[in-house]
């Protein structure tokens, strides 16, 4: 059950990131999993997941950790681009442009976990994920809180969630991120960003949307 509500909370990001012209013609997204640091074992899995999803839910995934896909003219045919726990600096100055251009044309941006450990010495990338990975404590169960639970990402679950996962602490957290999950710092150990710990957020941001879960570290998730 734990497996299919993220699968859920996933497929609604998904939909939100694409936006409205999800309706207009099937859409295609890109999930982009390069890392320069520290690599999930998850990741082959989360590339499978993604896959399942696109097929179940109505649009076509491409995956690659090839940056040399970000360029204005590729970037162009995709309605999202995912950030499957990336980290560290992943694109070069260029590439970096061309994902600024292809947000600010009104594109989507999904960010799953590590992408938050990512691009630090680009400004840019902290506006637009939301926040930055601090640190975290050692992986164990938790509760989230459902903020709003009328999200198309959220409004499958109930007004909280437990589940074991690896949580971040975050900083440079972006104001004005609407949060659809917080943590309950109170339910583990390790939690330093209070009692407004957010773990899954959106927001619409420079022309584009955008739409960050702090969920996904381990294989099962």
């Amino acid at each position: 059950m734990i497996k299919y509500k993220y699968l859920l909370l996933l497929a609604g990001l998904i939909i939100v990131a694409a936006g409205s012209a999800f309706k207009k013609a099937k859409p295609r997204i890109l999930v982009f999993s390069k890392t320069a640091g520290f690599r999930h074992d998850c990741i082959p899995d989360a590339k499978l997941a993604m896959l399942k999803l696109g097929a179940e839910n109505g649009f076509d995934v491409d995956t690659t950790e090839d940056a040399a896909v970000f360029t204005t003219k590729k970037l162009q045919q995709y309605k999202a681009v995912m950030f499957l726990n990336t980290t560290g600096n992943i694109l070069d100055d260029a590439q970096q442009a061309a994902m600024e251009s292809y947000i600010r044309k009104g594109g989507g941006y999904v960010g799953v976990h590590a992408a938050t450990d990512t691009e630090y010495d680009w400004p840019w990338y902290n506006q637009l994920v939301g926040a930055y990975f601090l640190s975290h404590p050692h992986q164990q169960t938790a509760t989230l809180q459902v903020i709003d639970r009328e999200h198309p990402a959220t409004r499958h679950l109930d007004s909280t969630w437990i589940r074991k996962d690896e949580w971040y602490n975050f900083k440079s957290i972006v104001p004005g991120l609407h949060v659809l999950l917080k943590i309950d710092e109170h339910s583990y150990e390790g939690g330093k960003n209070g009692d407004d710990h957010p773990m899954s957020w959106c927001r619409d941001f420079d022309g584009g949307r955008m739409f960050y879960t702090e969920l996904g570290h381990t294989i099962e998730s």
